[in-house]
């Protein structure tokens, strides 16, 4: 190793290090805290004054992070946050957790990257290392991040240190937390690869060295479009399955008994989350410049694009069986939270079935114990507020739409208080005559029994 690779990696290891983390939200803080619990001192940046405020209050705003935890590291002085990028200059370390999102047009903005590589760049010092951990297209590390960092006339590689490592967060995830998931680390150079596992390694328990930094990108969007690619292939079998009055859900739980060769997804009202409605159209757009056609993953990204309209379908049919139509119809949407037991509403298809519904002239509220108030310009609409699942309340809406199935929904009063329910989820397991599933057989609207036993 160099001697200011030397230098950094013994600072590493003595817990001496400055580290720092750029982007507070549900990858930097983690991050940040579980730094400082590994005995470094992890200053968090942000531009969002509120995420300053709240570290600095000792308080988290992310359900994986208690409050205790962040309060206990900053009255040990080993955690605090800043709006500030004038800090960089008392850091060895920073890893950038900026959001990657998409443009309209669906190629990557970048914008997030280049503006905090920017902020870095104008305190860069010798000996630093610099790790990505944003996802984003095979190649930023090196042909965005790198030329913005040497812009200072420092070399990466040689004056400073430069590495790709991507998130793996799952968020409300109790098992598997950011300590515990094993860390992919790949640098530009052998001593940018060893510094950057040398800090993970400090407070993470498995770290996956891989060549490079452009393999290190590769496996996040490999993580993320097979995950995309299948979700899409289930999601078309539920759509085959509805015309041929096949249940779906009973054809995945019996397939799911097969010791090997298998494994188990489930169809659903569309993609959300930050990675997988996203990462595959990175992976597309990085092949395309270079002169491959991905058909498959952009097909399972048609796929997935279209449940939202699926379900909008569905309930046009439910509401049909009652000689109902979605135009001036009361919808409650239960849940608009992307997935069960959380407040993230990144890409959430509840957004969508909503902006399709209120297109129609439907009438919307939503339930969601995770989300209290949603904003109109969050999903084209107006400014809501969630609203009571109590069973006299359910009784006023021309149908309930279960679009997440967060756990502490009653779904035994749902089926009793509704007049009509749309599961897209199957949370319902029972069939009931007033209850139509995505992907089941329909129930027969005219003459079956409406149970209310135990769902």
């Amino acid at each position: 190793m160099s001697p200011l690779a030397d230098r950094l990696l013994e600072r590493i290891h003595s817990r001496t290090a400055r580290t720092g983390v750029v982007g507070l939200g549900y990858v930097g803080l983690p991050l940040a805290v579980e730094l400082a619990r590994a005995g470094f001192h992890a200053t968090g940046i942000d531009l969002d004054e509120r995420k300053v405020q709240a570290v600095t209050e000792g308080r988290s705003y992310i359900p994986d992070v208690s409050s205790a935890d962040v309060m206990t590291l900053k009255q040990a002085g080993r955690l605090d946050a800043t709006s500030d990028f004038a800090v960089v200059k008392e850091l060895d370390t920073i890893n950038i957790c900026v959001p990657t999102p998409l443009r309209k047009t669906k190629d990557p903005d970048m914008s997030y990257i280049v503006s905090a590589a920017e902020a870095v760049a104008k305190y860069l010092h010798p000996g630093m290392l610099i790790v990505l951990e944003s996802t984003t297209y095979p190649g930023t590390t090196d042909e965005v991040v790198q030329p913005l960092l040497e812009a200072t006339g420092l070399k990466a590689g040689v004056d400073f240190f430069l590495a790709f490592s991507p998130e793996r967060v799952d968020p409300g995830n109790p098992t598997f937390q950011t300590h515990n998931v094993p860390k992919v680390v790949g640098g530009l150079t052998a001593d940018c690869s060893k510094l950057a596992g040398a800090l993970y390694g400090s407070a993470i328990q498995t770290i996956v060295p891989v060549s490079s930094t452009r393999v290190a990108e590769m496996v996040k969007l490999l993580e993320n479009t097979f995950r995309a690619v299948n979700i899409g292939l289930v999601n078309e079998l539920a759509l085959m399955c509805d015309r041929m009055n096949i249940d779906v859900w009973e054809v995945v739980e019996a397939a799911k008994t097969k010791p090997f060769g298998f494994m188990a997804f489930y169809p659903g009202p569309g993609l959300g989350g930050h990675c997988i409605p996203i990462d595959p159209f990175y992976l597309s757009w990085k092949a395309k410049q270079s002169g491959f056609d991905p058909r498959f993953i952009e097909l399972a990204g048609y796929i997935n694009g279209g449940m939202p309209h699926h379900v909008v379908d569905k309930i046009a049919e439910a509401l049909n069986a009652r000689r109902k139509s979605v135009n001036g119809s009361n919808i409650l949407i239960a849940g608009i939270a992307y997935k069960r037991d959380i407040d993230d509403m990144r890409e959430s298809p509840a957004l969508d079935v909503m902006g399709l519904l209120h297109g129609k002239g439907a009438k919307l509220a939503y339930a969601d114990p995770h989300v209290p108030e949603l904003q109109g310009r969050d999903w084209s609409g107006y400014d809501m507020r969630a609203v009571d699942l109590t069973r006299s309340a359910l009784g006023q809406y021309d149908c309930v739409v279960i679009i997440t199935d967060h756990k502490t929904f009653d779904y035994d009063a749902i089926v009793a208080g509704s007049d009509l329910v749309v599961d897209t989820r199957n949370a319902i397991k029972k069939p009931h005559a007033h209850v139509f599933r995505l992907g089941a057989p329909h129930p027969d609207a005219e003459g079956a029994h409406v149970a209310t036993v135990s769902s």
